[in-house]
């Protein structure tokens, strides 16, 4: 496992880190705790460093099994959260006021919250779980950054930028007070490598690539027969005919990289690390051999120029959220 530094700060941290909101359940059926804590403690074992959760994840659920993995672990293992709007709307909306959404005594519950979730006495990270930059030149939220790292309740601050919407945090970046981005990027959604990774590198800002295998669409594992319960989140995701979309670009993509070493998913996860703005890809690993697949990607080193010049061709521009 290699390590990147998280922008300015001084967390070194594993290139492949463990996105946990899999198993936290609700939206993500089939899962099973002691196989949840199994993946966990089995990922600290092949070096990996970082976990992304938040308190909407299960309600907290997600936060509990990775504080219970972490204190059993022993290891130093660094833990981001987030905080969940309080209107409960994702993505945010430039129309609602921020103080609907993250008013200040909110802010601080909810960290709060997590801190108990956890079993900390500080998080790693934390983050907006949604954003808008209509909010940016208000003043209780830069007030709650500055009073929760004073009180040493949070080391760092981030934001999670919304789907598909990289663009929606550059002055909030701005401001100083943003110590990391989180943001969708794959192989389908390059967006990011537009606007804000050249200003994440210019203002040293971390960045988190998340939904790095398209929520399941870039394993290759998705047919057109591919079946999910009604509750699942991909149940809506891939709804209608956006089964068939993924299988026809999936079929191309796969006849263009013929012959180049690596499954898909491992290809996929290289493809976010060739890029110099990340600092980390958080994949969601429900299983033990997930785990195995994803860590070792980081053994493989960056892409070779001509592979990434092929899996440039390959953008997509769609929103499957909405």
């Amino acid at each position: 496992m290699k390590y990147r530094k998280l922008g300015k700060t001084n967390l070194e941290l594993s290139e492949i880190g463990y996105g946990a909101w899999g198993i936290g359940g609700n939206q993500w059926l089939g899962n099973n705790d002691d196989e949840s804590l199994k993946a966990l403690r089995h990922s600290f074992d092949l070096g990996l460093n970082f976990i992304d959760t938040a308190l909407a994840y299960g309600d907290g659920h997600s936060e509990r099994l990775v504080g219970k993995a972490v204190r059993d672990s022993g290891k130093e293992i660094y833990i981001a959260t987030k905080i969940p709007p309080k209107d409960q709307v994702w993505p945010a909306s430039p129309k609602t006021p921020i103080d609907k959404v993250f008013p200040y005594k909110y802010i601080i519950r909810c960290t709060d919250e997590s801190l108990r979730n956890l079993n900390r006495e500080q998080i790693d990270l934390q983050q907006f779980h949604v954003w808008t930059d209509a909010w940016t030149q208000t003043e209780e939220w830069k007030r709650a950054i500055e009073d929760l790292k004073k009180s040493g309740k949070i080391r760092f601050m981030g934001i999670s930028v919304s789907e598909h919407g990289p663009d929606t945090a550059l002055e909030a970046l701005r401001t100083n007070l943003i110590d990391a981005v989180q943001v969708i990027y794959n192989i389908f959604d390059q967006s990011p490598e537009t606007n804000l990774f050249p200003l994440c590198q210019k203002l040293n800002i971390g960045v988190l690539a998340r939904v790095p295998l398209d929520e399941g669409g870039l394993t290759g594992t998705i047919t057109p027969d591919t079946q999910f319960e009604r509750s699942e989140f991909r149940a809506h995701y891939f709804r209608g005919d956006r089964k068939q979309q993924v299988v026809e670009h999936v079929e191309a993509l796969r006849k263009d990289l013929a012959g180049i070493p690596g499954t898909l998913p491992e290809i996929a996860l290289r493809f976010c690390l060739s890029h110099p703005a990340v600092t980390t890809v958080i994949p969601g690993m429900r299983r033990v051999k997930t785990v195995d697949s994803s860590c070792r990607v980081s053994d493989e080193g960056r892409l070779p120029s001509d592979v990434l010049a092929i899996l440039k061709r390959h953008a997509w521009d769609r929103n499957f959220y909405e």
